[in-house]
């Protein structure tokens, strides 16, 4: 299997990232896998232009394209972001709205390979599970526009920094069961 794990936040050192280090760490036996962060790719935001309803593609030049060949190689993609004022990051919110040709409710519209599988880690500095599920929400609705089928879904609250993971580690072990077994 091929799998895709995607910081979706901007900072390549944090929580977040060592989330994306562990799920790695945890499935790559037998499995390929390319984990990136949102932050490597120059993305553009969205004109609302909606061009690209009529020709499937967007006439920005960025790295969109880029990352969603990424999208297309991976049959199993995992969502790891953290909470921006209780929702996913700007960036990869900007990479949401550019993904647009690729979206299933217009026509014509690009297509990345079907029978792909999503999962998503959220995270979050404070209590409230609610959160991490508007996080996962966002997600999840994103993947079904991509017609990718949403598999697993995991919420850690109070993590802030990575040291704040020492007592989450076999949860997210066992999360990682699900990815590998799904």
């Amino acid at each position: 299997m091929n799998i895709l794990i995607i910081n979706c936040s901007p900072v390549r050192n944090g929580a977040t990232a060592e989330i994306v280090n562990l799920v790695k760490e945890h499935v790559e036996e037998g499995n390929v896998v390319k984990s990136v962060c949102i932050d490597d790719y120059d993305i553009k935001l969205c004109k609302g232009c909606r061009k690209c309803h009529e020709t499937a593609k967007c006439f920005q030049e960025d790295d969109v394209d880029k990352l969603m060949v990424t999208y297309d190689w991976a049959d199993k993609i995992v969502s790891v972001s953290p909470s921006y004022w209780a929702d996913i990051p700007g960036q990869f919110k900007v990479f949401i709205d550019r993904c647009t040709p690729w979206c299933n409710t217009h026509q014509p519209h690009a297509k990345i390979k079907s029978g792909k599988k999503g999962y998503t880690i959220a995270l979050r500095t404070g209590p409230s599970m609610p959160e991490c599920e508007r996080i996962i929400s966002s997600i999840e609705h994103f993947h079904g526009h991509l017609e990718i089928e949403s598999c697993g879904k995991l919420g850690l609250c109070g993590i802030e920094y990575k040291e704040d993971l020492e007592d989450r580690k076999e949860e997210i072990k066992d999360f990682c069961e699900l990815i590998k077994n799904s």
